[in-house]
């Protein structure tokens, strides 16, 4: 079954033009080849309000199944997505960044780095991933095996959640 994504770059040079944004355009390109129906896509600067409102309207206005972001989930003082994303958030899945960075630890030690949340706003799971194209790329292909499990439950698509 088809489920509707916004990508959200957050970057303080690439919402300014001064940085190609890899990041974005890559995990669209995954998402699409799994069959997701890429619905939204932004750049954005390291601003809390700026992200949170646009983590909102995504979820509340666009009603996207899933939001990912990338970058800002890194030890720079202007890295904020993680704190913003718990901001909007009604539950947090720990587990998913939980078993990214674990994958990604085999990967480089540096994946320890990683600040990123992850959590449900109503019908929406938003996911921080890193801001490179290849540890973004990476954190998404880890979670495509799972994210269809996870998302029919939370639509209530999965016969044994569903209300009656």
């Amino acid at each position: 079954m088809s489920y509707t994504a916004s990508i959200i770059t957050i970057s303080d040079k690439g919402s300014k033009g001064q940085r190609e944004d890899k990041s974005g355009p890559a995990l669209v390109h995954l998402l699409k080849d799994a069959g997701y129906n890429v619905v939204h896509t932004a750049i954005i600067p390291d601003e809390f309000d700026q992200i949170a409102d646009l983590l909102k309207h995504c979820s509340d206005t666009l009603k996207v199944n899933m939001i990912l972001t990338t970058g800002g989930t890194g030890f720079s003082p202007r890295d904020i997505t993680p704190e913003a994303t718990d901001s909007v958030i009604h539950r947090k899945t720990p587990g998913l960044v939980e078993f990214t960075r674990q994958e990604s630890l085999k990967i480089t030690p540096k994946a320890a780095l990683s600040r990123a949340a992850a959590g449900i706003r109503d019908r929406t799971l938003i996911i921080n991933l890193p801001g490179s194209p290849k540890a973004a790329t990476e954190h998404l292909g880890f979670l495509l095996p799972i994210l269809d499990h996870g998302l029919d439950i939370l639509l209530e698509r999965d016969g044994e959640c569903a209300r009656p």
